[in-house]
C-alpha cells in the first residue's frame, strides 16, 4: 500500500484495487439473467447461462494449475468457447493472449515462448500450431481444444465437470495484468503489450461514452472481425451494458450473411475495417435486407478512401463512426463521431481526410524529433498519453526505452493538428504499410523472399489500393541467369508467411535504385514505380 506524498494528505492510503473485468459479466448476469447474451446460427445463451459456464471454466482451468498471474494463450477462430475462454482467464486473474489466427505455427511458437505460457487452448483447425506450442514450451500445465480431437482434452469436457459451481472473481489492482496484445509496434516482430485491469476499465468507459453512447441492452452488436484484436475489446463493451453479442457463421467473411443477421437481430452496432465496410456496402444484398436499425458502423485500423465513405452514407447514413488507435494505446487516441462524418464535401464543418478529435481523457501531442512539440498545421510525431496507455512491452526493455519519451508513447506515425484540435495522418516513421486492416512490415517478408533460388535482390513496399487500402508490391532483381515468374514467387512464398502478407503483386527489374550510398531506398524505389506507372495490375 502506498502513500501520497502531498504534507496535507499524509497517512491517507492510495487504494490500487480495482474490479476485475469478469465483474462485468457477473453485474450482467446478475441484473438481466434471463436475457440472450450471444447469439451464433440458431443458438443463443443468456447471460446467466454465459456467467455459469464461465465460471465452470474458470475452475476447471484453476484445477489444472492455472492460477493468477499466469499466461493463457489462445490461437483460435471466433466462437463462443473463445469469448467464454477470455472470461474465464480474467476471472481467476490470468493473462489473456489471444493471436491473430492467420499466423504460421512458427510465430505462434515464438509468441508462446516469449510469453512464457502456462497453458494453450487452440481450435481443432490448427494442430501444427498446437503441436509448434508443445515443441517450444513442453512444461505446459494444460493443452485443450476449442472443440473435439482425438486425444486431446476438450473445453467443453472440462467444464461440464464444474457446471453448476460458483467461482469467485480474483482480487486484482490496477497494474495487474490481464491481456498480452499482439502488436509488431513499429519493429515488425511480434511484441506483446501489456494490458490491465485498471487501464481496461477506463478503455471500455471510453469506448461506450465516445465511439456508440447511449448502449443498453436493448442494442445488439455483430462480430464480423477476429476477437483476438480489436473486435475482442469491442465485444466486451457489450457485455458491460448486457448488449447481445451475434457471432457470424463460417470461416470466411460473407456479406449477405452479415446483412440477413443485421435484420435478423435487429443489429445496432458492429466494429470492423475500411475494407469489410467497402465489401458490405457494394454487396447487392445490403438493398435486400433492413439495415435501418444500424446506430454505429465503427472502422479502425486504416483510412478510408473518400469514395468508400462517402458511398457507405449513401447506403446506410450518417452511422459511420472512425477512430483512430493502436494496440498499444487501446484503440483510443482519437474519433471522427457519426455527426462528423459528412458525404458533401462542400458541407459547413466538413473535414475531408481527418482521423478525428482526442478521445474523452487522451491528450495528442505532435512533436518533433528533440521531442519539442510542434505549432498547430506543422507535421510531427504522433505522441499520446492517457489512462488507456498500455503499462509496457513484456520483458521488452528495448522496446519500451524506443517508444516512450518523457511520459509519452510514441506511435511512429507522422500527422499535424489543425487549430481546432483535429487530426491528419500524414504518414509512416517506419516502413509499415496496412492491409486489410492489418499492420504489415516489410523486412519479414523481404527476408523470405530473399530465400527463394531465384531471387538476388528484394524490396517490399505498401502501394495505395481502393479496396485493401494498400497492398504489398514485391519489387525484385533475379540472380545471373535465372528467372522469376510472379505467380511460382508468390505460391512459393505463402507457406512461409501467413496469407494476409502475402505481396500481391511481383515486378521485376534487372536492378534496383540505390542511393549515393549505395542503399536499397524504398523512397527511390516508389519513385521509380510512380514515374514507371505503378505495379500494373
Amino acid at each position: 500500500m502506498s502513500h501520497v506524498a502531498d504534507d496535507g494528505l499524509k497517512g491517507l492510503p492510495v487504494s490500487r484495487r480495482v474490479m476485475n473485468l469478469a465483474n462485468f459479466l457477473s453485474q450482467v448476469a446478475r441484473r438481466l439473467p434471463d436475457a440472450v447474451g450471444m447469439a451464433e446460427g440458431d443458438e443463443a445463451w443468456t447471460w446467466r447461462e454465459i456467467d455459469a459456464r464461465v465460471s465452470a471454466l474458470a475452475a476447471a482451468l484453476a484445477a489444472q494449475g492455472v492460477a493468477k498471474g499466469d499466461r493463457v494463450l489462445a490461437h483460435s477462430k471466433n466462437g463462443r468457447e473463445m469469448v467464454e475462454a477470455m472470461y474465464a482467464t480474467f476471472r481467476l486473474g490470468a493473462v489473456w493472449v489471444p493471436t491473430n489466427w492467420r499466423i504460421t505455427p512458427a510465430d505462434l511458437a515464438a509468441t508462446a515462448t516469449h510469453c512464457a505460457v502456462k497453458a494453450l487452448l487452440w481450435h481443432e483447425d490448427f494442430p501444427a500450431h498446437a503441436a509448434a506450442v508443445h515443441e517450444a514450451v513442453p512444461d505446459l500445465a494444460l493443452a485443450a481444444t476449442f472443440g473435439r480431437v482425438s486425444g486431446e482434452p476438450s473445453l467443453a469436457e472440462m467444464m461440464e465437470a464444474h457446471l453448476g459451481r460458483p467461482f469467485r472473481n480474483a482480487d486484482v489492482s490496477y497494474d495487474d495484468p490481464c491481456w498480452f496484445f499482439q502488436t509488431s509496434g513499429t519493429t515488425g516482430r511480434s511484441k506483446s503489450a501489456v494490458l490491465t485491469h485498471g487501464q481496461m476499465a477506463f478503455v471500455l468507459n471510453n469506448h461506450l461514452c465516445d465511439l456508440m453512447p447511449g448502449t443498453t441492452e436493448r442494442d445488439a452488436s455483430l462480430v464480423v472481425a477476429p476477437l483476438s484484436h480489436g473486435a475482442g475489446l469491442h465485444l466486451m463493451t457489450q457485455v458491460v451494458r448486457g448488449a447481445k453479442t451475434v457471432l457470424m457463421q463460417g470461416d470466411k467473411f460473407e456479406a449477405r450473411q452479415a446483412w440477413q443477421l443485421v435484420q435478423r437481430h435487429r443489429v445496432t452496432n458492429l466494429f470492423t475495417v475500411p475494407t469489410i465496410v467497402k465489401v458490405l456496402v457494394e454487396d447487392p444484398s445490403v438493398d435486400e435486407f433492413d439495415h435501418s436499425s444500424l446506430r454505429h458502423v465503427v472502422y479502425a485500423g486504416a483510412p478510408m478512401y473518400r469514395a468508400d465513405q462517402k458511398a457507405a452514407l449513401g447506403k446506410l447514413g450518417k452511422v459511420l463512426v472512425q477512430y483512430f488507435g493502436l494496440g498499444e494505446f487501446t484503440g483510443n487516441i482519437t474519433v471522427l463521431p457519426a455527426a462528423l462524418h459528412e458525404a458533401d464535401d462542400d458541407a459547413p464543418g466538413a473535414r475531408i481526410g481527418t482521423c478525428g478529435i482526442e478521445r474523452t481523457g487522451v491528450q495528442v501531442s505532435i512533436q518533433d524529433d528533440a521531442g519539442r512539440e510542434v505549432p498547430d498545421g506543422e507535421t510531427g510525431e504522433i505522441c499520446v498519453c492517457g489512462p488507456a496507455m498500455f503499462a509496457g512491452y513484456w520483458r521488452n526493455p528495448e522496446a519500451n526505452a524506443q517508444s516512450f519519451r518523457d511520459g509519452w508513447f510514441r506511435t511512429g506515425d507522422l500527422g499535424r493538428l489543425d487549430a481546432q484540435g483535429f487530426l491528419y495522418i500524414t504518414g509512416r516513421a517506419s516502413d509499415m504499410y496496412i492491409s486489410g486492416g492489418s499492420n504489415i512490415y516489410p523486412k519479414e517478408i523481404e527476408e523470405k523472399i530473399l530465400m527463394h533460388p531465384a531471387v538476388a535482390e528484394a524490396c517490399v513496399l505498401g502501394w495505395p489500393d481502393p479496396f485493401w487500402g494498400e497492398i504489398g508490391v514485391a519489387v525484385c532483381v533475379p540472380k545471373a541467369g535465372q528467372r522469376i515468374d510472379e505467380q511460382e514467387l508468390l505460391a512459393w512464398l505463402g507457406p512461409r508467411v501467413a496469407s494476409y502478407k502475402v505481396p500481391k503483386r511481383v515486378v521485376v527489374w534487372p536492378e534496383l535504385p540505390k542511393s549515393a550510398y549505395g542503399k536499397i531506398t524504398k523512397k527511390l524505389i516508389r519513385d521509380t514505380l510512380e514515374q514507371r506507372g505503378g505495379p500494373g495490375r
